[in-house]
């Protein structure tokens, strides 16, 4: 069985579910990047890990093979690219393509009204509904947004970003970060207005008074870094909150590793967010907002971390003071958010459980859903309902 993989370009999160598959395979796997990776990207730490790669090659230096293989591949995997050029020609002879994809409507389904973007999505996904073509839904909307255009009936999949696993002995983790002398709350990623790092500000300031020894860090660079310094400065709160410049992802691993609790405060420009799965790896106890396409698929309200309404800052905030009020709490969401990346939510899963896919949709049997986790049924849920669902979910449970 030979695959291929085609995007844009590879990434640290991308890396692992590629390498395991890689070892399935060996030379019958190939991941072809069609572009350069941004500078940007670059400086985050996100090229070191390539030359690491021995399946990978560049579509923009051998145009030729790189055509060759995605057309004569068993199977493609194609995702992250918006040029159907690289595919047009298989999906004319009806081959197996199963395309990855966050959701199409970050901004709201109600683009979905655009005729002009109506007909795109159907030259792009309709028009293929009884073709061979799957789809792996990166985040818990992107069924729904699908749904919208009428594509992929009863062929979209769970799956996401599968960052390096990391296996630790939980209990020993758990009890290091008991050590801590305050209690750590981490927050890390780009400072840019959709990733709400203001909330973590507002909740310091809300704790200022406070006797409980709290102290947060938060990591990262961008536009809105200046504007959260300068509030810590001016509102007196340095001694509760550090900022610290962007670190390498192993770097910010280390400090999760000694977090108590981490913020995950993305809304739905977040298409996944693959730093709720390092958090919870690390064993800590999450507060994530509903939004970012990972928390539906991740979070078990109450069980592995802790689910407020978007931009919610009272729930927000009431969520996090829970959490430093009660140890016990912390300790049982931490170790159920290790145990569900380490028993499920990781590559090595995600690649038996695909391939094992494509290995039924190569030898003609209808599609066969896991029962949780990645290659499970993608559950159509709209946006507007999500929150109510999953906290609904936490109940029933």
């Amino acid at each position: 069985m030979k695959i291929v993989s085609v995007s844009n370009y590879i990434n640290h999160h991308q890396i692992p579910l590629s390498d395991e598959i890689s070892k399935e395979l060996g030379k019958d796997y190939f991941f072809i990047q069609t572009e350069p990776m941004e500078e940007e990207r670059k400086s985050m730490g996100w090229e070191a890990s390539l030359k690491e790669c021995p399946y990978l090659l560049h579509y923009y230096e051998e145009p030729e093979k790189c055509a060759r293989l995605i057309l004569e591949s068993d199977i493609v995997i194609f995702g992250g690219v918006e040029e159907e050029a690289y595919i047009r020609e298989r999906l004319k002879l009806g081959k197996i393509v199963i395309r990855s994809s966050e959701r199409l409507y970050k901004e709201g389904t109600w683009k979905a009204i655009s005729p002009r973007g109506l007909w795109k999505k159907y030259q792009d996904h309709t028009k293929y509904r009884k073709a061979p073509v799957y789809l792996l839904c990166d985040g818990g909307y992107v069924a729904s947004d699908f749904h919208v255009v009428r594509a992929y009936p009863n062929k979209m999949f769970r799956f996401g970003y599968f960052p390096k696993l990391i296996e630790y002995d939980i209990q020993v983790l758990l009890e290091q970060k008991k050590q801590n002398k305050k209690i750590e709350i981490l927050w890390a990623g780009r400072m840019i207005p959709w990733k709400h790092p203001e909330l973590v500000v507002k909740f310091a300031a809300k704790i200022k008074c406070q006797e409980t020894k709290v102290h947060i860090t938060m990591i990262g660079n961008g536009v809105c870094r200046n504007e959260i310094a300068e509030t810590i400065e001016l509102a007196g709160l340095s001694d509760i909150i550090s900022m610290e410049d962007f670190m390498t992802p192993d770097e910010i691993r280390k400090k999760m590793e000694r977090a108590d609790i981490f913020l995950f405060t993305s809304d739905y420009k977040e298409g996944w967010g693959a730093v709720l799965n390092e958090a919870m790896n690390s064993g800590c106890a999450v507060v994530a907002s509903h939004a970012p396409g990972a928390t539906p698929y991740l979070i078990r309200d109450g069980e592995n971390g802790l689910v407020y309404q978007s931009q919610n800052l009272q729930e927000f905030q009431e969520q996090v003071q829970k959490l430093i009020e009660d140890a016990t709490l912390r300790m049982k969401l931490g170790r159920g958010a290790y145990q569900t990346i380490a028993g499920e939510w990781n590559a090595q899963h995600a690649a038996r459980v695909l391939l094992a896919q494509c290995k039924r949709l190569l030898e003609g049997k209808n599609v066969k859903f896991e029962s949780s986790g990645p290659m499970s049924q993608a559950p159509v849920i709209a946006q507007r309902h999500m929150y109510r669902k999953l906290k609904e979910k936490a109940k029933n449970e």
